[in-house]
């Protein structure tokens, strides 16, 4: 027998074990869209505590629609060993690419950093972020519903590393931005889908010390152009990020 109260106590209890286990992280991933969702795969299975913020409902950032709602992405031949690790059927084209379903590609980056050890807590803005001593060591956390209406002060959860996943907003480079802590004026660039895909790998790093960047991101920091429904960069570009990120918390 069960009734509605004890529902309600499993659920608040369970969720808070885990926010109050995930408080202080190895890496923080803000975005849980292609690139940082790949990223928290990546750390987690190499057995570092990785919690994954994202503000919506739904997890996988601009993957769902696929390319103007049809629902079917692109993959390049060199995201085929992630696709492939992570379960994801593809179809190769007459043209070489491979084509593969957005929803089956949405949900096996969201299962993959689940069961690898990643903790994903959605419906969470990431409103400010931490600096002491000249590093960013956390973020300032509001829920995303309360955020925008209601007068209330957030929380901050604290990390060795903290990525920025966030997509086109890049919102943790802009944040720093405001804060004069980094300068650009650059901002994304129009459609050349070759060239993106290789941006979005070759410079994904480190902008900040204590914050990096993947995934469109990337583009918004530095200037590099937007790409469309080809996702191939994005997990590209979130391993890439992982094995950086992993290198610079074990010196």
């Amino acid at each position: 027998m069960f009734d509605e109260i004890q529902i309600s106590k499993a659920i608040a209890e369970a969720y808070h074990r885990k926010v109050l286990n995930h408080l202080a992280s190895d890496v923080i991933i803000v975005g849980a869209g292609p690139s940082g969702l790949t990223a928290a795969y990546y750390l987690a299975r190499s057995g570092l505590k990785v919690t994954v913020m994202e503000k919506r409902l739904s997890p996988g950032g601009g993957i769902w629609g696929g390319g103007m709602a049809m629902n079917e992405v692109v993959l390049q031949e060199e995201a085929l060993q992630i696709a492939d690790e992570f379960g994801i059927r593809h179809v190769r084209t007459a043209e070489g690419l491979h084509t593969a379903d957005s929803v089956e590609l949405a949900c096996a980056l969201c299962l993959k950093a689940l069961q690898a050890g990643a903790a994903v807590l959605n419906l969470l803005t990431v409103e400010d972020i931490r600096v002491q001593q000249g590093k960013v060591n956390g973020v300032v956390v509001n829920r995303t519903g309360v955020y925008p209406t209601l007068h209330v002060d957030p929380i901050t959860f604290s990390a060795g590393a903290v990525l920025d996943a966030t997509g086109h907003e890049a919102i943790l480079v802009a944040t720093l931005k405001k804060k004069g802590l980094f300068k650009s004026d650059a901002g994304e660039g129009p459609m050349d889908a070759m060239a993106g895909e290789a941006f979005v790998v070759d410079r994904a790093g480190q902008v900040f010390p204590g914050l990096w960047v993947s995934g469109m991101g990337v583009c918004a920091t530095f200037g590099g152009p937007r790409m469309g429904p080809i996702f191939g960069g994005m997990l590209l570009s979130g391993r890439r990020i992982a094995e950086m990120i992993g290198a610079s918390l074990a010196e």
